[in-house]
């Protein structure tokens, strides 16, 4: 790699972790009172996807522990927002379901984030932030 590609490379992880840092913080401030970024995560993942997930799939589809999944699922019990049911099939795993209370709670938050997430769209414009999309997935699909 020579001197200019790695100084590129160093620039894009750079961005792309303040851009992190940035998003973070701003989410932390607009969801409602207390939910956690990881909780809108895991009601946003079981809304967008049809039936149930096991723990071990949801912690490796956002790269945490299955300690750190558990920790966040058990908390999101508490709220009453996922169900946990034993695998029919297999009865060592467990399944998460999204409840209707977890259901309006991701819609909720996704109202209170909306306008800044539209904001920072309209900014960009359509056009590029389209752009953004697949280079943006197929970075995370290659650090995953």
């Amino acid at each position: 790699m020579s001197d200019d590609s790695q100084t590129v490379a160093i620039m894009l992880f750079s961005e792309l972790l303040a851009a992190d840092h940035a998003v973070r913080s701003r989410l932390t401030r607009v969801l409602p009172k207390g939910m956690e970024i990881s909780h809108f995560s895991v009601l946003n993942h079981l809304a967008w996807q049809s039936g149930e997930s096991n723990p071990a799939k949801l912690a490796e589809r956002f790269g945490v522990t299955r300690g750190a999944m558990t920790n966040t699922l058990t908390k999101l019990v508490w709220s009453g927002y996922v169900h946990i049911r034993p695998d029919w099939d297999d009865a060592r795993r467990k399944m998460v379901g999204i409840s209707p209370a977890g259901r309006q709670a991701r819609d909720n938050a996704v109202a209170a984030i909306a306008p800044m997430i539209n904001a920072v769209v309209e900014s960009l414009g359509e056009e590029q932030t389209r752009a953004a999309l697949p280079i943006l997935r197929e970075i995370r699909i290659k650090l995953s």
